[in-house]
């Protein structure tokens, strides 16, 4: 069960678990960031953890990495480009950040996956950093405030533990 797993990984690595799942997120951690935000919350609210350590852990792990693959696709743009440039899906999602790519980026923290990928193809845009983190990070203390508070207030109904 995936709690039970969350709850041997913080037992074993304490806060930094909670800052390494989200650094680490594109990178296939088998944990959904969803369900690491709630189980966080509950256990602060219920006192095992303290609430703004484990936050603030949540926050810049999760900051840290999308920071990282937006200038991973600074660094490696062209080379993905070129690779790319005939994929379907990769003209579509350039399509779709040249039309709405202020609303992308503000919207695209709230899906799994899509949240460590699109980073990655802002940098690609060549977007200035200045405008992705105001937006991005924008998004995603909003995201994670609003994912921990649910966690913290409603997550007794959501999970037994």
């Amino acid at each position: 069960m995936v709690s039970n797993t969350i709850f041997e990984l913080i037992n074993q690595y304490g806060y930094l678990f909670f800052y390494l799942a989200f650094f680490l997120g594109p990178f296939g951690i088998p944990v959904p960031n969803e369900i690491t935000i709630l189980t966080g919350a509950i256990l602060s609210h219920n006192g095992v953890l303290n609430s703004w350590m484990t936050y603030f852990c949540i926050l810049s792990g999760l900051l840290t990495s999308i920071t990282l693959s937006y200038f991973a696709g600074k660094l490696f743009g062209k080379k993905l480009k070129n690779r790319f440039h005939n994929n379907s899906y990769f003209q579509k999602a350039e399509m779709i950040l040249k039309k709405r790519g202020d609303w992308a980026m503000s919207i695209g923290i709230f899906f799994p996956i899509i949240r460590y990928i699109l980073p990655l193809l802002i940098g690609l845009s060549g977007a200035h950093f200045k405008k992705f983190a105001l937006i991005s990070y924008s998004s995603a203390l909003f995201w994670t405030i609003a994912f921990f508070t649910v966690g913290k207030y409603f997550g007794h109904h959501i999970f037994h533990f």
